[in-house]
């Protein structure tokens, strides 16, 4: 297939829906906006206007019906993915799926199931810090062994706030998440327990929350790591990494700009969101994956990545509640991921 004129539909007109829509309309190469999907048809306009003449369906069905597209960016809420994620697989349609695969181990395996059936990984997920060049350089560093071996990784995750509606679930599901992924890509592990602890809390932040949390993660070769995941932090969006190597630690995360020196003091900007944090990691996550379906290689995540985060994402809360170090449960790993 060529990248010269990839047709992708974005399924989901929200806010991660639109601005792919942008992304994929003004700043990737070899790729068309072919079709809009979203259960709001005005919504689906709008999105859709942004990339004329982009079409607009109400169900990934009808879509596929209509042959409107040869590759799709699934940006809808979690619990809806399975089952357009089994229509695109069944259809032979590649996908690149934002997290999480699945809000679940048992759905998510479903997906894996499918997938290995159909015979080819049509599947990506979104987990597009992998796709930093921050994080590309640190993992260099530890696959080039620069400064001896990985002895434990330190992350901090902090939001400015979340809505009342945020929950302790959602502190793993949404925002934890990333980090267990993060442990995986940089270690090539599987994570095999958890743990997640609590203390002193703020008082600037919201019912459902017991924040901040410290979350400890172990791999299967035993590499410690920990999370402090602060989601009411005030400050702005913080994610920061610190690898401790047998002869050196390496940082990456700490700017989001230059460090100016004036008027007697120093210091450097803090992304407000995500979408200024991570806003490179998006353009060149969704690059790699037109290039990925026009070569048929896979580059990014799969959807064995998908299950395995949402294993752990079901002990993490499992943690959370019994305070106990929590194993997790995974399934074969099928040959299709190797």
């Amino acid at each position: 297939m060529s990248t010269q004129n990839l047709h992708v539909a974005v399924v989901g007109a929200g806010l991660m829906g639109a601005d792919h829509v942008q992304r994929l309309a003004r700043r990737t190469a070899g790729a068309t906006v072919s079709a809009v999907v979203d259960i709001d048809q005005e919504r689906a306009q709008a999105a859709a206007d942004m990339a004329s003449p982009a079409r607009t369906f109400s169900s990934v069905e009808d879509l596929i019906k209509a042959g409107a597209a040869e590759a799709v960016v699934l940006a809808t809420p979690g619990f809806l993915h399975e089952e357009a994620l089994l229509q695109l697989i069944d259809a032979g349609i590649p996908v690149m799926c934002e997290k999480p695969l699945t809000p679940g181990p048992e759905s998510s395996l479903r997906v894996v199931e499918a997938e290995v059936a159909a015979g080819q990984r049509l599947v990506q997920v979104g987990f597009m810090r992998r796709f930093d060049a921050g994080y590309r350089q640190l993992k260099n560093i530890i696959d080039a062994g620069t400064y001896g071996e990985l002895l434990m990784l330190h992350h901090q995750h902090r939001n400015a706030s979340v809505p009342e509606t945020f929950t302790n679930e959602m502190v793993i599901h949404d925002s934890v998440v990333h980090e267990f992924d993060a442990v995986r890509f940089f270690s090539g592990e599987e994570i095999s327990n958890v743990a997640v602890r609590t203390g002193r809390h703020t008082s600037k932040g919201t019912e459902l929350v017991r924040d901040p949390q410290l979350v400890t993660i172990q791999t299967s070769s035993g590499l410690l790591a920990t999370v402090e995941i602060f989601v009411n932090a005030k400050l702005g969006y913080q994610v920061l990494t610190q690898a401790v190597f047998e002869e050196g630690v390496v940082k990456i995360g700490e700017s989001a700009g230059p460090t100016v020196i004036a008027e007697s003091r120093t210091g450097s900007a803090i992304d407000q969101t995500y979408h200024t944090r991570f806003v490179e990691a998006y353009d060149e996550e969704i690059q790699q994956w037109v290039n990925s379906v026009a070569t048929g290689v896979p580059v990014g995540p799969s959807a064995w990545d998908g299950y395995a985060t949402a294993a752990v994402c079901g002990a993490g809360v499992s943690a959370q509640q019994s305070g106990e170090i929590t194993s997790v449960d995974m399934a074969h790993k099928p040959a299709l991921y190797a």
